[in-house]
């Protein structure tokens, strides 16, 4: 008997009526994630097209993969570089006994590199699924409807928002409140307004701040303490990012310490480069958010500053540093809380990147904006859309009374 066979004899158990129905949810899940949904919309008006719900999701976790495998690399790096500077031999714990026998602290080994960082993403990964999954399943249940593929991405995009040594106690608690406080209160995924898995990252940010920013959280090394480059120019300018060895190819392709996805420009782009061409993000918004950062910084160069360095960063060190690249492609396009007009999409872009770069220069106790800017884009998104609309009705309006009053003339 093969598989689709034996999900259709369950099928009856699960279905209105059997005595598993208050699981369907689970059982949907399971099955539509294996096979295509069956269901088909039978009654005019309706549309036809290959791209389902499942599909677009899997091609944006696809667009994020590049930053993932980055950032096990980079992980990896950081923390092997700085045991080999501390001369510790051995991870310790549960990682340490794996790493002796599979790899070992090379930092010049890409294979060592990336089974160090490997050991401190999966269990990021696996608690924010499992965690995160709970509740979908929950509301799921609760409200008799399918579990949803959108935190099938929520929970990667989540999970490469964080630092690498995180505790995996905050890890379930920031995911919960991203799912639960973020989506689900509102009618789950279609009727949030605020990014799911920014909501969690900015409630750790502001619940647990010591573990969230800082100098000794961006490497996985007890006793280790370094800046970020971004921290690093917010107290010294680009003299100070220079002076510790940080080169612009080494942050655009993410040799650096940050957030575990955030740190490369490159695999960013990548994504972004698959996500607009398959038409699942909107290059107006990305293009919007990287012209708003550029017009805002050039007036901000041109302004300067005697006491705040950041006024002097230029625009090409703001691309690559912190996290703009990841939020620029794959946070500020998320379909639900952006806006969704086309001129709208404009405004709100470039809205995100005008207020990263001033809370990134003007602020100066908080040198990462991106976060906070997408944010504040979401809560004024619908205000956005409901004046380009207007905007577009008045037009209408006019143009048809001018065209009507035309007619009316004599000829």
């Amino acid at each position: 008997m093969s598989l689709r066979q034996k999900l259709d004899k369950l099928h009856p158990l699960f279905a209105k009526g059997g005595s598993l129905e208050k699981y369907y949810a689970v059982y949907e899940m399971v099955d539509t994630f294996l096979y295509s949904p069956a269901d088909v919309t039978r009654t005019a008006p309706h549309v036809r097209d290959g791209v389902d719900l499942k599909r677009v999701m899997i091609y944006v976790w696809l667009a994020v993969m590049p930053c993932a495998l980055v950032a096990m690399w980079n992980v990896g790096f950081q923390a092997n570089t700085a045991m080999a500077a501390l001369g510790v031999s051995s991870a310790g714990g549960w990682r340490g006994a794996l790493l002796d026998a599979l790899s070992g602290y090379d930092p010049a080994s890409w294979w060592d590199n990336f089974a160090h960082g490997f050991m401190y993403w999966a269990p990021v990964y696996i608690v924010t699924m499992a965690v995160g999954g709970f509740w979908e399943v929950l509301f799921a249940a609760v409200r008799n409807h399918e579990v949803n593929e959108g935190f099938f991405v929520t929970s990667i995009l989540f999970s490469l928002t964080l630092p690498p040594a995180i505790p995996l106690w905050m890890v379930a608690v920031g995911i919960t409140f991203g799912v639960v406080i973020g989506k689900e209160v509102f009618g789950g995924t279609g009727k949030n307004f605020l990014n799911p898995a920014l909501t969690g990252r900015a409630f750790l940010f502001f619940a647990y701040p010591a573990a969230m920013s800082g100098d000794a959280v961006w490497t996985a090394v007890d006793g280790f303490s370094g800046a970020t480059p971004l921290a690093l120019a917010a107290l010294g300018g680009m003299d100070a990012v220079v002076a510790a060895g940080h080169g612009w190819w080494d942050s655009f392709f993410g040799r650096m310490q940050g957030s575990m996805g955030e740190t490369s420009a490159a695999a960013c782009l990548l994504g972004a480069l698959f996500l607009v061409w398959t038409r699942v993000a909107s290059w107006r918004i990305i293009a919007g958010v990287f012209l708003g950062m550029v017009a805002s910084v050039l007036l901000l160069n041109l302004i300067g500053s005697d006491t705040n360095p950041m006024f002097a960063m230029p625009w090409h060190w703001h691309l690559v540093l912190g996290g703009f690249a990841f939020g620029m492609v794959f946070m500020a396009t998320d379909p639900v809380s952006a806006a969704m007009t086309n001129a709208g999409r404009w405004i709100f872009g470039a809205l995100v990147g005008v207020m990263t770069v001033l809370i990134r220069v003007v602020n100066p106790a908080f040198p990462e904006g991106v976060m906070l800017a997408i944010l504040f884009g979401n809560l004024t998104a619908p205000l956005i859309d409901h004046f380009v609309v207007r905007a577009n009705v008045r037009r209408r309006m006019k143009r048809w009374q001018t065209t009507r009053n035309s007619q009316k003339s004599p000829a």
